[in-house]
């Protein structure tokens, strides 16, 4: 008999997932520790790839390895069903089927479970479950080498090449083995999840069981029970009893309403399937997905995967005592991965901020920040712990991401999270040694803000430029050129601190100003002068239009205003409305635009091209590699609806309103006691909101400057590694830390480093995939992912935070990348969340609609300066909402109303109510 097809389960052959597939790697690795799998074998990828090269199939399969990831279903149903009647009209090379015939003889020729197993499938990143057959009661030489044939040809399934497609999963290489196993005439089977699938809870353990096969429960056939398992205490903690269908001889189920209300497994049995989960998941240190039968009294694992929708967990981070973890990307409004190196400058960051209250700690020893699915994620127990933080955070989050602060304002009645303690005399102290210097510097402020501000931005500007210096001092020699950025960088953020601390002073002016004023205002009576209580607070909000001093909105204006010139030069204007965004990116990096566009535009970028898409993460591309978005904006800003107000108008019109704002709460403040002493008090808060505020945007832009200059120095050197043929693209070097830099500057050519690069870069592509992205994580697994619901919704009538007051009415536009907006004026912009490279779109928008964010965020702030009205924390807007949809949204009240799909009466509008 050949064996060379066949790999037994107990053979270290079959632990390879090229040979065996995942399923079957899997099944091998479950048998090799002890584990009750039934008996089996594996017949490898090296069959299925002789079959297809016997048959010539390479050509059948080329289409779909070709296919376009945005090919309709149709189109991929058609390529599948070519291919799988191209496999079943094939034969098996004989000395494939007398192998298989020749084990199955040997083994009694026992009924069969024949289930394939791709090498893309059960893997910890992508499951791929259901997407190849499994056949049961296989009986027979013909049925059995008949239902290889169908699984191998499964791979080829539409759902399957359509899955592939979108994960960018190559298909060039693909093969699939096939496991064929001894049945099991199951008498209880199911499914068993080592930790909650809805919650996310690591330490329950959720098992549905059916009488009879498995296959029924999963094919949703029968309603199984669910036993819910306290895994630490074992013990159980719910039951539900489905309608089973019970057990009948021949494996034929009997109808439902036969089914009598009883358990399917005793509870003995349950707690001891639960231990067998918990020995499977430590096995693979991951949650599994386990598939199961029971029969006279004993277990058998028929599967084993990972549960790949559970939002990965910070490595180190203890289960107990409960950790709050909240995402730091929610604030930021940017909830993408992050790469590791430019993971470890925003920790370097928060190091530099911690040295202000006498930490001295290393991105590696600090414990406020965690990584967990390659985002960061700010640990708030500590302050949750305590009686101030327990006010504190909740109010913090009501600014900044309200649509969490219920979410941390219910957990505050768990034991293990609301202590109630005191703040230690120790942080206290530390409190007093940062809040002290920074109180003086704000009364500065308050004193002298218009020459405080030149300074701040003079002192940091000259900074920048020395930094800049240094950086074009670095030795030539690419390796010499990293190892001396690896150590410059640290120091370049211990030098920080000192500097932080007056940015934070002057933007705590800002707002603090800001929030006076607003409780001045809360004081003026509902009524006064015939305006109502939230029309007062309104006003507040006008202050905040068109802010000077903000680097953010003076890029947009920039922006609109080198449009509005290109426009009166011929050349410019033809090359701007002929060529698409990416060939007028290319052809300006080749110097080959009209001379009046490549110089606009080269000023522009000179000031502004560092910024670009999620440009906190040192790690992602800028506007000065890749000026495609820059072009996209402007031809947008060439074709303006000319029934819209220009941004240039609403800059002027937006700073008329907030002085007339200022006005009439001087006026109203009048009417509250001491009136004539606090209108002076009003006056002074909305001059220094005017003259403060703006600077809000200030930090970042310093900052992502920062970073750039340092990007640019890493891509120089990888640019230069890649011509030595020493790395594969220019940016790989964002996916070593620091000191990897420093080791991997000394010694290139290790293969540990394209392994452990690829290996990142494969998670990072990976984790850009994830649809849903948690905004709060739980040391014990519990996500929580719903934004804000602050009233009851309707199937015409959403709710969210207000941020940007106002009434706006239009067709919604719905945008994850900037880059790809084909955002029309007038439309409203639905998002998951915006930075500063979003807000060019703001200057075109009616109006703005984001998943995530609060008063206090990116996007809000910039909303308000626009006039745009703003709702912000409305759940799963991008996937609820659809483009072209008419909606009106109220940015005072939070309140979003989809309306009939009819011409709307007039011109969509952002007009403040």
């Amino acid at each position: 008999m050949s064996t060379s097809y066949l790999l037994p389960l107990t053979s270290s052959a079959a632990l390879d997932l090229n040979l065996s597939g995942g399923k079957g790697a899997n099944l091998a690795r479950l048998t090799q520790a002890g584990l009750p799998v039934p008996d089996g074998v594996v017949l490898s990828t090296a069959a299925y790839r002789e079959f297809v090269r016997a048959n010539h199939l390479e050509v059948v399969l080329a289409p779909a390895c070709q296919a376009n990831p945005n090919a309709p279903l149709a189109d991929l149903e058609a390529l599948s069903v070519t291919i799988r009647q191209a496999f079943h009209a094939a034969p098996i090379p004989t000395e494939i089927a007398a192998a298989i015939q020749e084990w199955y003889r040997q083994a009694g020729q026992p009924l069969l479970a024949v289930r394939s197993s791709a090498t893309t499938e059960d893997l910890p990143g992508l499951s791929f479950a259901g997407q190849q057959d499994t056949f049961l009661n296989v009986q027979g030489d013909d049925a059995l080498l008949q239902a290889v044939v169908r699984c191998w040809s499964s791979l080829w399934t539409a759902r399957a090449i359509g899955y592939r497609l979108y994960h960018r999963v190559p298909q060039h290489d693909l093969a699939l083995a096939v496991i064929l196993q001894v049945m099991v005439p199951s008498q209880v089977a199911g499914v068993m999840f080592t930790a909650n699938p809805l919650t996310g809870k690591r330490n329950e353990v959720v098992i549905n069981a059916a009488f009879g096969l498995g296959e029924a429960l999963v094919s949703g056939r029968v309603e199984p029970d669910e036993y819910v398992v306290d895994a630490h205490a074992q013990r159980i903690l719910t039951k539900s009893l489905g309608r089973k269908v019970p057990f009948a001889a021949e494996g034929k189920l009997t109808p439902p309403e036969a089914t009598p209300p009883v358990q399917a497994l005793s509870d003995e049995a349950i707690l001891t399937l639960a231990q067998l989960g918990q020995r499977i998941e430590a096995l693979y240190h991951f949650p599994q997905d386990i598939e199961w039968a029971w029969v006279d009294g004993l277990f058998y694992i028929l599967q084993s995967r990972p549960i790949t929708a559970l939002y990965p967990l910070p490595d180190g981070l203890p289960e107990q005592p409960l950790h709050v973890l909240f995402s730091m990307g929610a604030v930021q409004g940017m909830l993408d991965p992050i790469t590791p190196l430019g993971r470890e400058i925003i920790l370097h960051l928060f190091v530099a901020g911690g040295r202000l209250l006498g930490y001295h700690l290393t991105p590696t020893t600090q414990r406020a920040v965690w990584v967990a699915g390659e985002r960061l994620w700010v640990n708030l127990t500590p302050l949750l712990h305590t009686r101030v933080g327990r006010r504190f955070v909740p109010l913090m989050l009501g600014l900044v991401e309200p649509s969490t602060q219920q979410a941390v304002q219910d957990l505050l009645d768990d034991p293990q999270i609301g202590w109630d303690a005191p703040v230690r005399l120790s942080t206290r102290l530390r409190l007093l040694r940062f809040g002290l210097p920074l109180l003086g510097n704000v009364l500065l402020n308050l004193l002298t803000p218009d020459q405080r501000r030149e300074a701040l931005i003079a002192r940091f500007e000259d900074f920048l430029n020395a930094l800049e210096a240094d950086l074009r001092r670095l030795p030539p020699d690419p390796r010499a050129k990293l190892e001396a950025l690896s150590d410059a960088i640290p120091r370049l953020f211990r030098a920080l601190p000192g500097k932080v601390r007056l940015l934070i002073a002057i933007v705590a002016t800002g707002i603090g100003s800001l929030n006076l004023l607003r409780l001045l205002a809360g004081q003026i009576p509902a009524g006064t002068q015939g305006r109502s209580r939230q029309e007062w607070d309104t006003l507040v909000l006008e202050l905040t239009r068109s802010l000077p001093y903000n680097p953010t909105t003076a890029m947009d204006l920039a922006l609109w205003a080198m449009a509005q010139g290109l426009r009166q030069h011929p050349l410019a204007r033809e090359e701007l409305t002929t060529l698409a965004p990416a060939a007028l990116a290319a052809a300006y990096r080749a110097g080959h635009l009209a001379a009046e566009t490549q110089q606009q535009v080269s000023q522009f970028l000179a000031r502004y091209g560092r910024r670009g898409l999620a440009e906190f993460d040192l790690g992602r591309p800028r506007w000065n590699e890749d000026p495609t978005s820059v072009f996209a904006i402007l031809q947008t800003y060439l074709n303006w609806n000319e029934q819209q107000p220009t941004p240039d108008q609403v800059a002027a019109q937006g700073e008329a309103r907030a002085h007339h704002a200022l006005t009439l709460l001087e006026a109203g403040i009048r009417h509250t006691p001491l009136g004539w002493l606090k209108v002076h008090l009003v006056r002074f808060l909305g001059r220094r909101v005017r003259a403060l505020l703006g600077l809000r945007e200030y930090p970042k832009f310093f900052l992502v400057r920062v970073m750039g200059a340092i990007r640019e120095v890493l891509l120089a050197a990888g640019r230069e590694l890649c011509a030595q043929g020493v790395l594969s693209q220019p940016d790989d070097l964002v996916f070593l830390t620091l000191d990897e830099l420093h080791a991997f500057a000394r010694d290139p050519g290790s293969a540990v480093w394209h392994e452990r690069i690829a290996q990142r870069r494969q998670v990072y592509e990976r984790e850009m995939r994830r649809r849903q992205v948690p905004r709060l994580l739980l040391s014990d697994g519990r996500a929580f992912y719903a934004g804000i619901s602050v009233k009851e919704e309707s199937e015409t009538t959403l709710w969210g935070s207000p941020v940007s007051p106002g009434i706006a009415e239009g067709r919604v536009r719905i945008v994850f990348d900037p880059r790809q907006a084909e955002l029309q004026p007038g439309e409203i912009l639905v998002c998951p969340g915006t930075d500063p490279s979003w807000t060019p779109l703001f200057l075109s928008a009616a109006g703005l609609i984001m998943e995530v964010g609060g008063m206090m965020t990116h996007g809000a702030v910039v909303a308000r300066e626009y006039g745009l009205p703003a709702v912000v924390g409305v759940d799963r807007a991008t996937q609820r909402l659809h483009n072209g949809q008419r909606i009106r949204l109220d940015g005072a009240t939070g309140r979003i109303d989809l309306l009939p799909d009819e011409a709307p009466t007039q011109p969509p509008s952002s007009a403040v109510a």
